[in-house]
């Protein structure tokens, strides 16, 4: 069975749009893209490169494979652009799509379904990058099986959202972290599970805790 590990770059707010340059995603106007560019250190090509070490196919949204597939089958000389033309690529979009990129697979129609039956195959585990319409999809349905987090120093107070609605209650269980000397901090999660809640409040309630609440009642 694979396993569906997302990747993604954030901003301190929870912004994931378009780190890379200012063309890579200008919907609703957002004028920010690249905000990452200037943080990396070598502390960070290495953890990149480490995350890459092991087999994996890719798992991209159609915006996010448009981007690639206009930038890596161009590259010379180049070992990543090398890798990622090599291994497969499965694309999910609403719609149908022509794909040019050699390797690439369309995941259309019902993609939960679709995407269930992916994780059900045998092969690399699907590695997830960019594709912020993609993750709400993974997070709304617990398809997502690992999240690698990259925090950056930056915020920027509007862009699309890492966890926006639809993302569903649980813990994570941390597997790591690292901090590079940029700022950048480097995290990894698995599931661990429902949420858990529990409560500092003093019982039973006070009588001016039991006022607030009736107060809060009321204006709900």
């Amino acid at each position: 069975m694979r396993k569906i590990i997302i990747s993604t770059f954030l901003t301190l707010d929870g912004v994931l749009q378009a780190p890379g340059g200012p063309q890579e995603d200008t919907a609703g106007g957002f004028q920010w893209g690249g905000w990452s560019a200037t943080y990396w250190d070598e502390l960070m090509n290495q953890a990149m490169g480490s995350s890459m070490s092991q087999p994996f196919d890719l798992l991209l949204g159609r915006k996010t494979y448009e981007i690639f597939a206009a930038h890596w089958p161009y590259m010379q000389n180049d070992p990543t652009a090398d890798l990622f033309n090599r291994i497969e690529k499965f694309v999910v979009s609403s719609k149908p799509q022509t794909l040019s990129w050699q390797n690439s697979t369309l995941v259309t129609g019902d993609v939960v379904a679709g995407l269930r039956t992916l994780k059900l195959q045998q092969g690399h585990d699907l590695l997830v990058n960019g594709s912020g319409k993609l993750i709400q999809t993974l997070l709304a349905n617990d398809l997502a099986d690992r999240l690698h987090i990259w925090t950056f120093p930056v915020t920027i107070g509007s862009g699309k959202r890492l966890f926006a609605e639809g993302t569903q209650p649980g813990n994570w269980e941390l597997l790591g972290s690292t901090v590079s000397s940029t700022g950048v901090i480097m995290t990894s999660y698995q599931p661990g599970g429902p949420l858990k809640s529990g409560s500092f409040a003093l019982e039973p309630p006070t009588e001016a805790e039991l006022a607030r609440r009736k107060k809060v009642a009321a204006e709900d």
